[in-house]
This record gives C-alpha cells, sequence and structure tokens, in this order.
C-alpha cells in the first residue's frame, strides 16, 4: 500500500463560483461516506450502480473506503465538513482501469463531475494508468456529456443496455483547452460573486470615528451602494444610522459579500459564522495575520484561507485596502478609502494596502476612470491571476493594470496574460525586482530568475512591464482612450521648434521612426493645428501623432485643444499631447458622458516629449506583438519520449553524482543540493531521443590519448578543456583548433595541460565550419516552470548579461523572437563587419529549430534541472552542438500551471 499522497489534495473553484476541497479518501470517512449516501436520491443510486442500494453495507463502507493509493484509488471533494462527490478508479490491467463517480443531488451542475475527472486522470497516469473504462446507463446523459466533454479521446460501445466508454488519458490539445475554459469561467465567476454583490454586511462595524469598521461602512453608505448593508455590532442598535445586528448569523435576509474589520484573533469565528449564513465571499481588511511575522499570524492566516475555501468562499486580503466597483447599477465601495474614481475602462489590481488610496487618488487626478479595483493584500487567497480570468470576459473593463510585489504563480500570470492580451492590453509594475524580496505575509517565494529574464517572460506574454506607478498610467491613458498605432511612424506637430526636436530625438531613442518635426511657428493659431492635424491623420505614413503646445505670450485660450479633441473624436491613429505642461488628460481635452465620465477619444498629455515618446514606443510594440502570428508547435517526428522518461528514471534510481552547474545565469538563486549530473553518454542519449546529436568527442588524459583519439575522429580537430568558463578565458585561451596531424595534436595537449593542470578535463573534437556559437540552457525553474535561455557563447555575453529567456514549449514564433532578442543577434545575421567574414550565412532555421526541440524536452521532462548546450556553432550547415550537459533532480509533485486546476496553496 502507497502512503497516503498529500499532493493530491487540492482546492478547486466550481462552476458557480463556489470552492470545495478535494482529497484522497481515508478509512476514517466511513461515518462521511454513509451520510452521503444517504442524501443522495433513488435516481442518482440507481444511476450509480445500475440498481437499488438504498443503503451502504459495512462491508461496503469497508471496501469503499479502503485503498491502496495505487490499483484502487478514490478521491472525495468535501464542502465544510459534507461530503458531496466521490469519484474512485480500479486497476483492471497495468494500463487500464475502471472509473465511477457520483455527485450529491444538491450539488449536480456545479462543474464537480469534470473537475473529479480531471484529477483522478492526473492520479491515474502518476500511477501508470493510461486510460479509463466507465460504463454508464444512456439515460444518465449528464455524465456521459462529462466523459465526451472532458477533451479525452474517446471510444464507445453499445452491449446489453450500457453504453461503454474508453477514454485514452494522455493529455490532448482539446483536453487541456477544455479544462482551462472550466478553469476561466469558474474563477472568473467567483470574482465576480464578490464583486457585484445583492448585499454586504460589515462585521466589525464600530460607533467609534475613524476606527475601521466605521470607516468601511461609512464608504459603503456614501459610495450609494445599490443594495441593503448590514452593519455587525455585538451591543449596538445602529452604527451610522442603520440598523445593526448582534452577529452574522442574526441577519433576517441574504448576505452576499461580508467586510470583516473584526480583530484578527475573532476572524476564525466569524469565518465560520458567514458559511453558516451562506456568505458568497469575503473581505478582510483586518491586520494581525501573516504580515506580522509572527508564527501566530502565519498561522491565522493559513486558518483563514483553509476554513474559507472548506465552506465555499472566496477571500480578499488579509489586510487589504478592499474592493470598489463603479458599475452605476452597483456602486461598490467595500474599501478604506472614501474617495473612487469615476466609471471608465481600466481595471485595477494592487497588492499593497498601503498604496491603494494613493492609486485611487493618482487615477482621480488625472481624469481616468476604473471600471473594477482590487486591492488584495497579503493575497492569501484572491490574486492578480483570478482577476485577470474575471477581467478577461468583462465587458466593461478594456485595459488592465496590476501592482504586483511577488508572483505567487508566475507560469499561470504568463499564460493568463498572454491570453488576455491578445485582446486586451496588460501593464505591469513588479516591485522588488532587483532585490527578489517579498513583503511578509504574501502567499509566495522569491522569484528565481534574474529580474531581466522576467521582463523577458513577461514580454513574450504580451505584458507591458514599467517602472514605476507613474509610468504605469502614463501608458493605460493612452491604452484606455487612444487606438493602437499601426506602426512605429511618428508625425510631430507643434508651435516650438526646440520643443519638436526633443520630441524628435526622444521617438528615435525610443526604437520608434519619427519624421521631421512640422513647426506651426510660436503665433500658430487653432486653424494652423487643424490644417496640420487633418494632413498627418490622413498621410498613410503616419501611425500616430504628438503634437507639442506650448503657451505664447497672448492669454491662452482653448481653441488650439478643442481642435485636438475635435481630431481625436474621429481618429484611428493615437494622438498624444504635451499640452501645456499638463500630467493626464486635461479638461479641455477630454471627452465626457452624460456623468462626467472621461470617454474614448480623451488626449492624454505628458509633462514633456520623452515620456509621450516612451509610452508610444510601449504602445507600438505591443500593437506589434498582438497583430504577430502567434506560431505553432511544429511537428517533430523523431522524438521517442518512453525512451527518454526511462532514462531519466534508471538515472534518478542509480544516484548519480551531486554536481554543481558550472554556470548559475539560468537561476537567480539556484539551489542543487538535490541535483545530480547524468553521465555524458546518459547526456547523449537524452538528446537524442529528441532528434539533438552532438558531435563526437573523447576525454583524454594524456598527448597519446589525445592523438589516439584524434585518428578515431578524424583531422582536423580541436583540443579543448571540457568546462565552457575555461574556454572562454581569456579570450578562448582554453582550446587549440585546426590541428591537423599527430604533432600538433601533442603541442596542443601539452600547452593546455601545463596552462590548466588539473583544474579541467581535457577533450578531442571533430572541427566544424566556422560560425557563430551559441549557448543554449533550459530546465525547470522553481517560479516558471519550464524555461529555455539562449545567448551568444562568449565573454562579452557573459559580462554583459546578454540574454533571452522563454517559457517552454516554444511554438516557432517564439523560438525566431528568443533568437532575436539578444542584443548580439545581428552576428547571426551577417552584421557587424564581424560576422560578415563567414562565408556563408548561418542557418539560423536550424538554430530556431533546435531551440524548440530543447524546449520540448524540458517541458516533457521536469525532472531536468537544469541542461547546458555548450557551445553550439551556427553556421552554413546547422546548428552543431559541441557539448552538453545535464543536471537531474526528483520532479515536483504539483508542477507549477500543469495538470488539473486547482487553487494555489495558501503559502
Amino acid at each position: 500500500m502507497q502512503p497516503y499522497p498529500n499532493h493530491w489534495e487540492a482546492d478547486v473553484v466550481l462552476t458557480d463560483g463556489g470552492t470545495a476541497h478535494l482529497r484522497p479518501i481515508t478509512p476514517d470517512d466511513a461515518d462521511l461516506l454513509r451520510d452521503f449516501h444517504s442524501r443522495l436520491s433513488p435516481e442518482t443510486i440507481y444511476f450509480r450502480f445500475f440498481a437499488p442500494y438504498p443503503k451502504l453495507s459495512s462491508r461496503d463502507v469497508e471496501r469503499f473506503t479502503q485503498v491502496d493509493y495505487d490499483d484502487r484509488v478514490a478521491l472525495v471533494a468535501t464542502i465544510g465538513d459534507v461530503m458531496v462527490a466521490v469519484v474512485r478508479y480500479d486497476r483492471i490491467d497495468a494500463e487500464s482501469a475502471e472509473v465511477a463517480f457520483v455527485v450529491a443531488d444538491a450539488h449536480q451542475g456545479r462543474g464537480l463531475a469534470s473537475v473529479l475527472l480531471e484529477h483522478i486522470g492526473a492520479v491515474a497516469r502518476e500511477r501508470g494508468v493510461r486510460r479509463f473504462i466507465a460504463d454508464v446507463l444512456p439515460e444518465n446523459r449528464r455524465m456521459v456529456n462529462v466523459f465526451r466533454e472532458a477533451g479525452y479521446t474517446a471510444q464507445q460501445t453499445f452491449d446489453e443496455g450500457v453504453l461503454r466508454l474508453t477514454l485514452d488519458l494522455e493529455p490532448t490539445e482539446d483536453a487541456v483547452e477544455v479544462m482551462r475554459a472550466r478553469e476561466q469561467r469558474a474563477e472568473a465567476r467567483s470574482i465576480s460573486r464578490l464583486l457585484t454583490p445583492a448585499s454586504v454586511a460589515v462585521i466589525g462595524a464600530s460607533r467609534a470615528a475613524h476606527s475601521i469598521g466605521q470607516t468601511a461602512l461609512r464608504n459603503l453608505l456614501s459610495g450609494d451602494f445599490r443594495g441593503p448593508v448590514f452593519p455587525v455590532h455585538p451591543q449596538a442598535p445602529a452604527v451610522a444610522g442603520v440598523r445593526a445586528y448582534p452577529s452574522v448569523l442574526d441577519i433576517p435576509d441574504p448576505v452576499d459579500l461580508a467586510v470583516v474589520a473584526v480583530p484578527a484573533e475573532m476572524v476564525h469565528d466569524v469565518v465560520e459564522q458567514c458559511a453558516t449564513a451562506g456568505v458568497h465571499g469575503l473581505v478582510v481588511v483586518s491586520s494581525g495575520f501573516a504580515e506580522s511575522d509572527s508564527p501566530e499570524g502565519r498561522e491565522r492566516q493559513e486558518d483563514l484561507v483553509r476554513t474559507a475555501r472548506a465552506a465555499g468562499l472566496r477571500v480578499v486580503g488579509p489586510n487589504c485596502l478592499g474592493i470598489v466597483n463603479t458599475d452605476p447599477d452597483i456602486r461598490l465601495n467595500a474599501t478604506l478609502a472614501a474617495d473612487i474614481p469615476t466609471r471608465g475602462p481600466i481595471g485595477f489590481f494592487s497588492q499593497s494596502g498601503a498604496l491603494g488610496r494613493a492609486i485611487l487618488q493618482r487615477v482621480a487626478q488625472r481624469g481616468m476612470g476604473l471600471s473594477t479595483f482590487v486591492s488584495a493584500g497579503n493575497r492569501a487567497d484572491v490574486s492578480g491571476n483570478d482577476l485577470i480570468q474575471y477581467w478577461e470576459e468583462d465587458p466593461a473593463t478594456k485595459v488592465v493594470l496590476q501592482y504586483l510585489e511577488s508572483l505567487g504563480n508566475p507560469r499561470k500570470f504568463t499564460r493568463l496574460a498572454r491570453r488576455l492580451a491578445q485582446h486586451k492590453p496588460v501593464v505591469a509594475v513588479r516591485s522588488g525586482g532587483s532585490s527578489h524580496g517579498i513583503p511578509l505575509g504574501h502567499a509566495a517565494e522569491a522569484v528565481a530568475l534574474p529580474d531581466y529574464a522576467v521582463t523577458s517572460l513577461f514580454r513574450q506574454a504580451g505584458v507591458v512591464r514599467v517602472e514605476d506607478i507613474t509610468q504605469m498610467f502614463d501608458i493605460a491613458q493612452l491604452f484606455a482612450y487612444q487606438p493602437l498605432p499601426q506602426g512605429p511612424r511618428v508625425a510631430i506637430v507643434g508651435n516650438s521648434d526646440s520643443l519638436g526636436l526633443i520630441a524628435k530625438d526622444a521617438c528615435l531613442g525610443a526604437s520608434l521612426r519619427p519624421r521631421e518635426p512640422i513647426d506651426l511657428g510660436p503665433n500658430a493659431t487653432a486653424d494652423d493645428f487643424d490644417q496640420a492635424l487633418a494632413s498627418v491623420l490622413a498621410d498613410d505614413t503616419v501611425d500616430s501623432v504628438v503634437v507639442v503646445f506650448t503657451p505664447a505670450l497672448a492669454p491662452i485660450t482653448g481653441d488650439v485643444a478643442e481642435v485636438m479633441r475635435s481630431r481625436s473624436a474621429t481618429a484611428s491613429k493615437p494622438i498624444v499631447t504635451t499640452y501645456l505642461g499638463y500630467q493626464g488628460l486635461p479638461e479641455d481635452l477630454r471627452h465626457v458622458d452624460a456623468d462626467g465620465a472621461t470617454t474614448a477619444g480623451s488626449i492624454p498629455s505628458y509633462p514633456a516629449p520623452e515620456d509621450a515618446a516612451r509610452v508610444l514606443s510601449h504602445a507600438t510594440r505591443y500593437a506589434m506583438w498582438r497583430r504577430r502570428d502567434p506560431g505553432r508547435h511544429p511537428e517533430l517526428a523523431d522524438i521517442d519520449r518512453a525512451r527518454a522518461r526511462a532514462l531519466i528514471t534508471d538515472a534518478l534510481t542509480s544516484g548519480e553524482e551531486s554536481v554543481a552547474p558550472s554556470s548559475v545565469w539560468f537561476s537567480s538563486e539556484p539551489s542543487h543540493n538535490e541535483e545530480s549530473a547524468l553521465s555524458i553518454s546518459a547526456t547523449r542519449e537524452l538528446l537524442a531521443c529528441y532528434g539533438i546529436s552532438m558531435l563526437p568527442d573523447a576525454q583524454v588524459s594524456s598527448a597519446e590519448e589525445a592523438v589516439a583519439a584524434a585518428e578515431r575522429i578524424g583531422y582536423p580537430v580541436v583540443v579543448k578543456a571540457d568546462a565552457p568558463d575555461l574556454r572562454m578565458r581569456a579570450g578562448g585561451s582554453g582550446i587549440r583548433a585546426d590541428l591537423y596531424g599527430p604533432d600538433d595534436v601533442r603541442g596542443a595537449f601539452t600547452s593546455l595541460d601545463d596552462r590548466l593542470g588539473s583544474e579541467a578535463m581535457l577533450v578531442v573534437q571533430g572541427m566544424v565550419d566556422p560560425g557563430v556559437p551559441v549557448v543554449i540552457r533550459a530546465g525547470e525553474n522553481p517560479s516558471f516552470g519550464s524555461v529555455v535561455a539562449f545567448g551568444l557563447a562568449d565573454v562579452t555575453a557573459e559580462l554583459l548579461d546578454d540574454r533571452a529567456y522563454r517559457l517552454a514549449p516554444l511554438t516557432d514564433t517564439d523560438a525566431a523572437d528568443l533568437v532575436r532578442a539578444v542584443r548580439a543577434s545581428p552576428l547571426l545575421f551577417g552584421l557587424p563587419a564581424g560576422a560578415s567574414s563567414l562565408a556563408e550565412a548561418p542557418d539560423v532555421e536550424a538554430l530556431e529549430e533546435l531551440l524548440v526541440r530543447v524546449s520540448r524536452l524540458v517541458d516533457a521532462l521536469p525532472e531536468v534541472a537544469h541542461m547546458d548546450l555548450h557551445s553550439v556553432i551556427v553556421n552554413a550547415s546547422g546548428a552543431q552542438v559541441l557539448g552538453a550537459r545535464v543536471w537531474l533532480r526528483p520532479a515536483p509533485e504539483v508542477r507549477l500551471d500543469h495538470g488539473p486546476r486547482r487553487l494555489r496553496a495558501p503559502f
């Protein structure tokens, strides 16, 4: 019997936005199982057992609850202390198992069956089961649909009134898409329940002025929330003139959302009361949790999330500012900030409660509006990823802004952001990038990649990453109220020659293509601006317009602003300006609706032309990313995944030597204590499983061994140090090339042996035609999952950290982008002159295919902690792999953003 598999436990979100807890069954569940069965309707029992089965016998209960977690497995779903669903499989043979499940009648239609099938399928694959067999009565249409819509390859037969379905459990693209679509709908619904409550209770509403509880209550009331608000106070009959109740259990009407403002030690009891009362979600503004950096605070936070999820509730916070929904039919201000911006197209997620007030003030000061706002505090449950799922389908949100102090599941963030960014801009500020620090209380680990690597991965996902809040708002102004540019060509119109030239230089520095500025002179009139704008907006060679307007000596009027506003209302190209040095959306440049909210066509203004150019650069890069073909995953016929898996298993079982990688730029703070180096022969075989061949070589320990190896390999050869850092030392002093005979080889070996001594093993290898040396590294990163890194293999590239990163597996477009993302990439395309000395251009397509193959390997084999191809020579003949090393470690029990959907753990 296998030990209890803790990693099979998971919190999941259901289709209606509620939550449930999944876990393996245990013998202690006997009473829960009896109670569960007693609540099933006769029809449900008949569909499960094909016969009346009103009561489980003691023998039945023992058989169902005592499993070995291998040949016989069962998972249960619980809400609170109640079992609401069971799924099980019983192995038939080495690769087949019979599967069956049943859901309590009261919880059918909530998506439990689908999520149970996902999790039992993952368990089965882990235990070597490759297919499920399910016998279903034809009239049980709901269960038949669960199996058919799972996305697995399925076959069906019909015999003696029973439908037999056979499901191949190998994950297909359809199965993954189905799972992720369900995940998106469920998580979006869970956030919608928080942001669109019909009623709100404030638990801890105080009569003391300026207390947290009273502030939360008054802000709900003054914000004109459209539903009833219920203060909860243990003694007071009323708070802020509104009738109060001793507890949430005493409120006679349904409560959708509870704002919790009681001391931290009382929160547990409050959550249990909310669960009993049927509350859907919690906003916990109370502090005293993990941010206090105490064991008690951490324990309280874990208990809060565990208790809430078990009861089917989602939690914003703790230690948070709160949530806002500006929808005029809701008008929810469940925050500690009295003033919130007007209605607008921007959704904002912030982890920092302290910064939340400043954010709301800045949005209002700039004349922008929000659709929704969430300040998640410690982010113990609801995170930015949840909000992305919601905003993807929210028609009121056109732009998404995220202020991130930590990343709980970075790989999921990049996946979700990449999907969202296809039709809505995502702008992110990530604080702590240089220090990798995580604020106290956050349910996250430090990101195990250099900060520039995170930027590279964000760019792959289409996320516009900026340095600070000011830059975020600068870009949001354009995204929210102006169209995207179609290209980098910029027209500059203004009444100041010097500012026009500054704008041109700024555009050039931002990789834009500005035209010569149109200088209208200091005495330019509104008509002059109107004619110039009409001309450039109608010009097919212009993609965006910068208007520079500085006041003349005459009194300033709104005529020029009126011209710009009028032209922008119908323009298909973005217009940005440095209007009188204003920052934001000046009233003169705004279009507003009947409620006074800023609308599309409003023109963003910046204090300096450099700011405007930077914003246009970001917008242009994003627009080009959005229009590009995302690529495809090429068919690679010569992949033997089963053989590769067997090699990895054998190597981990045999306990290879523990050796740390020679380079650490793949991870910012690597830990190699559990890693072992794969032998050179096994490395060659593993790479061959993915169609990657290494140039033959031989390790040698004497001059005569070197000569013998050269004779076997064939001249010309090279003699080199086995370690890449030694070969690159002092401009390549660790390698001797162009060796055409025994004397050359002896001399080279002796020279290197004298120079390096016992510092490195020497290797003899065949010569390849001249080309561009590059290095490819990949593996399972603790933060982002499988990642591929690329750069040129020389000292300069190492010193300048000229590396680019992408998440695996790579599409063909990802691979092409990865090659071109490093600053030295022109060397691969014949520029500058240093590369033009090659007789023929390097085969970059072969390099891109190699990157795809490497990405496919590390994505399929999470045990590959690090893979280092050093170096790869890219020449006219292809991408020649001269050397490689692989380090292994046991695969994580729960792999980032792989497998069945689950909520992130509280810590």
